[in-house]
């Protein structure tokens, strides 16, 4: 989808960080944005922006993306206000930083349910009506560059990204031949407010095993956060993706080596032997995918 002009757009998580640059970019690109937000400093902070900036066609959205009721609702209002929806950003995502071993469930129903929930159920409101009206379209998920290698301690946020590549790579798949492009975005760190994300955990998943000092003690150093990638530099990458329809979009070269690293250790790991040529005959339906040879 490389004319965007005049197109409408939902970002969600789109009042900060990657979110936030997302939705700059693309209004600067002339589509008209909604974007969905969850504390209300983080909003006026946003429109702080555009209401100097009134030829930029925004519109926000109160959203938990956990809720699915609400995202049908969202999707309603953002057609009423703005027509139909034909890129589609799923950003929302939260945080855990520690050893897997001190996590508790309830560390792993929040994080999997915004990182991977909340993709889930913006695909599942907005794919069904995407493909009804005919038109092109695009969708990106953001995961993130601990969703192609494991980095840090960060197992839980790891798994949930993970799956986000994997479900993008199978809806590329679904998507051949068809007007909807598909994209997933995983970037090293950009400046954000993901480190104050467990201040909208819901009461209902509060208990934690990463609360206690000795263990915050293994967060990201000061260092890292103060280079972190500005926000809207991030969303040049992006908009750059959705313009190519490019698969993975990558915005930091900083992981070139460690993820050259991943994928020789998993060639590696390939048995050396002959290949059985009727064991071959019979799963050949999964032995390639054009999303990865043919760019399809």
């Amino acid at each position: 989808m490389r004319d965007l002009r005049g197109k409408v757009a939902f970002v969600t998580g789109g009042s900060s960080g990657i979110g936030l640059g997302i939705v700059k970019v693309l209004a600067g690109e002339g589509m008209r944005v909604a974007f969905t937000y969850r504390r209300e400093a983080h909003l006026e902070e946003a429109l702080g922006f555009f209401r100097s900036r009134p030829d930029l066609q925004v519109h926000p959205v109160k959203l938990d993306v956990v809720d699915r009721d609400a995202c049908a609702r969202a999707a309603d209002e953002t057609e009423r206000k703005l027509g139909p929806v034909q890129l589609l950003v799923n950003n929302a995502g939260v945080g855990v930083h520690g050893l897997i071993e001190h996590a508790t469930y309830e560390d792993w129903d929040w994080v999997l349910g915004v990182n991977l929930g909340g993709v889930v159920n913006g695909l599942m409101t907005f794919l069904p009506r995407m493909i009804t009206s005919g038109l092109e379209g695009h969708i990106v998920n953001v995961s993130s560059i601990g969703g192609i290698a494991a980095l840090g301690s960060v197992g839980i946020y790891t798994a949930s990204k993970f799956a986000v590549v994997g479900l993008t790579e199978a809806l590329r798949t679904d998507m051949i031949g068809r007007k909807i492009g598909v994209s997933v975005y995983c970037p090293g760190p950009v400046k954000s407010h993901i480190a104050e994300s467990g201040s909208g955990r819901p009461a209902s998943l509060s208990r934690t095993g990463y609360s206690t000092p000795e263990l915050e003690k293994g967060a990201p150093p000061a260092a890292m956060l103060l280079h972190s990638m500005d926000a809207v530099v991030a969303a040049g990458y992006v908009l750059r993706g959705i313009r190519a329809n490019a698969l993975y979009i990558l915005s930091h070269p900083e992981f070139r080596e460690v993820l050259a690293a991943r994928h020789a250790a998993l060639l590696a790991a390939v048995p050396d032997e002959p290949i059985d040529a009727a064991r071959a005959d019979s799963i050949r339906w999964i032995l390639s995918n054009p999303v990865y040879d043919r760019g399809a």
